[in-house]
This record gives structure tokens, C-alpha cells and sequence, in this order.
């Protein structure tokens, strides 16, 4: 079980101008982080960084091939391998909702 962490925590940097920028160009509500950046046994080395994103209704509408390379995207903010995700599956989808750690909420 994972304690609660605060974005002041996150064993990372954000850029969160950067973030946010990003989300409100591609009509992301919230962008969350969760896994192993998270927990005790990341490794900046070799640990990538596990993202979840909530679009906002029709954000996705006419994206196509586009989605693909937001995960490259954020490499580029994050400046870390990125697992980009907007669905779970539905075994582990109330655990990771749980514990993510949004990184941006749209106001």
C-alpha cells in the first residue's frame, strides 16, 4: 500500500508550466502520475515514469495517430521514459486511481 504523496515529494522534477501547457493544448482535464516513481523502489536510472491521462469529452476527436507520440512528448518535458496511458485496464484501475499523484488539474 503507498501513503499518500504530495507533487512537493515526487522523487522527479516537473516543469510545470511545461505540463500545463501541454495538457490545455491537447485537452487534457488531469494528468496523473502513479507506479513505481511513486514508491521507494524508483530508479532514476532505469525506472520510466508511468502517466495517466484524462481527457477532456471530444479531446480525442480527430487526434488519430497523434496520440501515439504524446508519450514522446512528455519524455522531452519530463526528460524520462514515459508509459503514456488514458485507459486502465480493469483489473488494476481502482489501485492506480488510488494512488496517483496528479501532476495537472485543469482549473
Amino acid at each position: 500500500m503507498i501513503c499518500a504523496m504530495s507533487v512537493a515529494e515526487l522523487r522527479i522534477q516537473i516543469d510545470h508550466q511545461k505540463i500545463a501547457e501541454f495538457c490545455r493544448v491537447r485537452g487534457i482535464r488531469k494528468l496523473s502520475l502513479f507506479g513505481s516513481v511513486l514508491r521507494e523502489d524508483f530508479n532514476p536510472d532505469r525506472s520510466d515514469v508511468d502517466v495517466l491521462a484524462e481527457f477532456e469529452p471530444g479531446a480525442l476527436k480527430g487526434v488519430g495517430f497523434r496520440y501515439f507520440g504524446y508519450g514522446d512528448e512528455l519524455v522531452a518535458i519530463i526528460g524520462r521514459r514515459v508509459d503514456f496511458c488514458s485507459r486502465l485496464n480493469k483489473y488494476i484501475e481502482t489501485a492506480v486511481r488510488r494512488e496517483a499523484v496528479p501532476i495537472y488539474e485543469r482549473a
